[in-house]
């Protein structure tokens, strides 16, 4: 592929993915809103806690499919593609079993018995996306985000639909387990009607199967080591807090969350293609493509957490009632701490890209135990305070051993980070100030 069409490409998938994010986003916070309406605090609680563990086995069982599908020279290969559809429909039973698996010891643990069913009937998603068609990865290979994108929108508008409807009618935790289940099954449905050649079927091919293996045996570690990482704070939270505080939590670090849902997003979609066709340069030139993109894509991401920083308490307070006025002083700190992950996510494809997932691994491993060890400690000492401040700045080990391996491997940003920190600082201080002197206060006075 020339470079002008991959530059074009990048391009169209970008503005597509932000624009497809941004959409999303409306529709969530709109529907986010009228749900806290209808239901209790608790139902959000109770049903983080069935996502987290669900989640937990999906990256625990994690091999790569999809990143193999995109970045192996035979991902277009029918018979690569069906052995690898084969393997995914088999993860997805296995999944289910393990959500039987954990559901009781999960119950108990939290003192929840309606945990004991709702995993289970939640986790039949599993089943389901096991199902989806390889067309996914192949679209995203060839970087058609535009078609990807109407589909997320599209099951993002039915599955909304059906919970707001459901929780007016009845405002039980059956709203948002139903709206969870459909949006999976029109996804698959939706995903096999995208597909323009050969619909998948079963296959059995060795020499993919030990590919596919090959390069997601770091991919498991590494989806292993980012779930207990960044799932952690609900883990641990579901235990140090009630189930209301939880969904109060979660409510702030829904809107804290964005940008590293933007970041992730152009990543996984966009940056991690797009370098993988470009493995032939020299890691100079390799290197200084992806430094001379990745600031403009940082002053983007600065202004956003700025935004999030200076005013989100303010937009807690004027879209939430009463109940979920905590999450005001939570929201500047979480979206603040997120700076190091969007650092880190906007150059670490190129780890994957050149073989070297273990860095990422390493990464999420050192925060796992940070947070294994800090969490309980600030919990104990300041209170919910303290727990929500060590969950904000969790990402700085991550980036350490991130910056270390880009600096090992000749692909360091270290200078374009600290400028990017700089830019940052000024903006959030000069918002903060403007804020202050009109007479609306600091981001932090809801904290007492």
């Amino acid at each position: 592929m020339s470079s002008s069409l991959l530059k074009k490409q990048a391009v169209k998938g970008t503005i597509w993915t932000i624009f497809a994010y941004g959409a999303s986003q409306v529709l969530r916070f709109g529907s986010n809103i009228i749900l806290t309406r209808l239901l209790v605090p608790e139902l959000f609680g109770l049903m983080a806690l069935v996502q987290v563990f669900i989640q937990g086995l999906n990256l625990f069982s994690d091999i790569g499919i999809n990143p193999s599908i995109i970045r192996s020279e035979r991902g277009d290969d029918p018979e690569f593609l069906n052995t690898a559809w084969t393997l995914q429909v088999i993860r997805g039973f296995c999944l289910w079993f393990g959500c039987l698996v954990i559901a009781y010891p999960v119950a108990n643990y939290y003192e929840e018995p309606r945990l004991i069913w709702l995993i289970p009937l939640v986790g039949l998603n599993t089943i389901i996306s096991g199902f989806n068609s390889t067309s996914l990865a192949t679209l995203n290979r060839h970087m058609e985000i535009d078609k990807l994108s109407k589909l997320e929108l599209g099951v993002q508008i039915v599955s909304i639909a059906v919970m707001i409807i459901w929780a007016w009618i009845s405002p039980t935790i059956w709203a948002l387990v139903a709206g969870n289940l459909i949006s999976i099954f029109l996804k698959t449905f939706w995903s096999h009607y995208l597909n323009v050649g050969k619909s998948n079927r079963f296959s059995w091919n060795k020499d993919v199967l030990n590919e596919i293996i090959s390069f997601g045996r770091w991919i498991f570690v590494s989806t292993t080591m980012t779930f207990l990482a960044s799932q952690a704070d609900r883990i641990l939270l579901g235990k140090l807090f009630s189930l209301e505080m939880l969904g109060v939590y979660i409510i702030a670090f829904t809107f804290a969350d964005i940008p590293k849902q933007i970041s992730l997003k152009i990543s996984t979609q966009v940056i991690f293609p797009a370098i993988s066709k470009m493995t032939n340069l020299s890691r100079k030139a390799f290197r200084a493509k992806i430094i001379q993109k990745r600031w403009k894509m940082l002053i983007i991401l600065a202004l956003v957490v700025t935004i999030l920083v200076s005013f989100g308490d303010l937009i807690i307070i004027r879209l939430y009632d009463a109940r979920y006025q905590s999450a005001a002083w939570m929201l500047p700190i979480l979206a603040l701490g997120l700076w190091p992950l969007l650092l880190s996510v906007t150059i670490d494809p190129s780890l994957y890209v050149i073989g070297k997932p273990v860095y990422p691994a390493i990464g999420s491993l050192f925060k796992f135990i940070y947070m294994l060890i800090m969490l309980p400690l600030g919990f104990s000492k300041f209170g919910t305070v303290g727990a929500v401040t060590v969950i904000a700045f969790n990402d700085l080990p991550f980036y350490a051993v991130v910056i270390y391996g880009l600096w090992k491997e000749k692909l360091s940003a270290i200078l374009q980070d600290i400028q990017a920190t700089i830019l940052l600082l000024a903006l959030v201080t000069s918002l903060v100030m403007t804020r202050w002197i009109l007479g609306f206060g600091l981001p932090l006075e809801k904290i007492l």
